[in-house]
Formats: structure tokens, sequence, C-alpha cells
């Protein structure tokens, strides 16, 4: 059975063209997504379509950047539904799993994705480093000053309890401890 997936990115877009050409390709069945940006980890019809899918049947879709929001989620998504049986399809792209040169391709693209996240790993592990050797100081930044710390000692040395201190203070009683712990 081959099942479709549209979707377009603005509410003022059309899917007719995916529609019709996922008709043409045979999909007994498309689902869809309307003013959804691929970013976007929520997407309804994509859920109710990954569902849908069993063994034997394939997904197709217009173009692979409808599908994933990157090339890692797009491998990712392929390679759950080729662990289901599933087969993929992308009408514009040279993918097909049914066939070894479109398995082949996914592996290409996997290898690819791969890359680019140790690369993107990387660039930030020296982007890091770079920033502590300026002496920037990394992470967030403290709930409470030192001066906001000193006088949150005094008010609970004076008798005031911790979870009044941290209301004073606006911060959580764990951040209150943690902060007159360093």
């Amino acid at each position: 059975m081959l099942i479709g997936y549209a979707r377009v990115s603005t509410s003022d877009q059309k899917l007719n063209l995916q529609r019709d050409a996922l008709k043409a390709a045979g999909c007994t069945r498309i689902f869809t997504d309307r003013g959804i940006s691929g970013a976007t980890n929520q997407r309804p019809g994509l859920a109710r379509a990954l569902a849908f899918l069993k063994p034997g049947y394939t997904l197709i879709v217009w173009k692979l950047d409808r599908l994933g929001r990157s090339l890692a989620h797009l491998v990712q998504i392929v390679a759950d539904i080729g662990k289901r049986g599933v087969h993929f399809r992308s009408l514009s792209d040279p993918i097909d799993t049914e066939s070894a040169g479109g398995r082949l391709v996914l592996h290409i693209m996997a290898a690819l994705a791969e890359f680019e996240r140790s690369l993107n790993s990387e660039r930030t592990r020296a982007g890091l480093a770079a920033a502590k050797r300026r002496g920037r100081k990394l992470g967030r930044r403290p709930s409470l000053t030192p001066k906001q710390i000193t006088r949150a000692r005094r008010l609970i040395e004076a008798g005031q309890s911790p979870q009044k201190v941290a209301v004073r203070f606006s911060v959580a009683r764990s951040t209150l401890y943690l902060a007159l712990g360093r």
C-alpha cells in the first residue's frame, strides 16, 4: 500500500501540487500538515502517517524537505520506518528504499548527516574553548548576586525560615540552598 505525506509551511500555501503528485504515484491515503514548519517537532499529520504505516507499506513524499526538519532527522525517520519493514520513496529525489540504489543513496545521506553532526559538535567545542580562553564565563547567570547571598545568609541566621527568604528573593528554596553552599 502506498501512503503519501504532504506539508506546507504556511496556511496560505496550497497542498494541491503535492496531493496531485502523490495521487498520480498511486497513494491510496494521504496525510497532510498545513501551516506547520518542517522545523517543528509537533506535526500531527506526520505522526498519524507514521502510526498508520505497516510492514510492506511505502511512505511517499513529493520532496525530501517535506518530511524531515534536517538531514539527520530525515535519515532518522526513514531508518525508523525501515526497521518496521516500511519502504520510503521521494518523487522529486532519487530515493526509493525498495531498490539497492535507493538504499545506497540513503546510506550516503546517513553518513553525511553523521559527518555534519560531528562537525557541528567540533565547532561547538572549539567555540566554547575559545570563549573560556577569552575569560568569558559560560552557562546560566547565577540567580542570586553575592550581595543577595550574604543578605539571605544573615536573614536565615536571624531566624527567618529558608522558605520565606527564598520567596523574598524570588527563587526556589533549592536554588537558595545551592547559592548558600557555594
